[in-house]
């Protein structure tokens, strides 16, 4: 059969490349060109014509061992990525996780009730709401008061000591300036 004979293919393979040469001479490409990409599909998607005997069977095959391949190294690959050492890791790092949920939400339970059973306390002992309220209020404002009165104290002899450091620092242009004035 000499090359570029197309007796080897089969009614519906010249038939899919004839609609393919059509389609690629509508989008503008020469009649040589539409003909050569039509076949390269025909031939692509087929493996060649119709051909009996060994030769069509062997492109099959090694077709599917290539996929075969392909599927064995994706499977290897997905398992190299799990490993049961990271798995274990996870696990055991969920786990720590969710024993640190709980331990904290058990604090914060802890704290909670240690609070309300304060309250419940000043309630009882008061005998009203309100007087229970306003003495929680009255020992909120005092602690807060005096943590007030400490950062006043604290920033006042931090400015203080700055500004003496500043006082210091001008003291001394002006003298420097004094000097160098005096000798010009």
């Amino acid at each position: 059969m000499p090359r570029g004979d197309k007796s080897a293919y089969t009614d519906k393979q010249q038939r899919q490349a004839e609609h393919i040469e059509e389609s690629e001479r509508k989008e503008g490409r020469s009649e040589e060109a539409a003909e050569r990409i039509a076949w390269a599909t025909v031939n692509k998607q087929d493996g060649g014509g119709k051909r009996s005997g060994s030769g069509r069977k062997k492109s099959a095959k090694k077709a599917t061992k290539k996929a075969t391949k392909k599927a064995t190294k994706k499977a290897a690959k997905k398992t190299a990525r799990k490993s049961p050492a990271k798995k274990a890791a996870k696990k055991t790092a969920k786990k720590a996780a969710k024993k640190t949920a709980r331990k904290t939400a058990k604090k914060a339970t802890k704290k909670a009730a240690k609070k309300t059973g304060a309250r419940k306390a000043a309630r009882k002992t008061s005998g009203r709401k309100t007087t229970a309220r306003k003495a929680t209020k009255k020992a909120a404002k005092k602690t807060a008061g005096r943590k007030t009165a400490k950062k006043a104290t604290k920033k006042s002899t931090r400015t203080s000591a700055s500004r003496s450091a500043a006082a210091k620092k001008a003291a001394r242009t002006r003298a420097r300036k004094g000097t160098n004035g005096a000798s010009s």
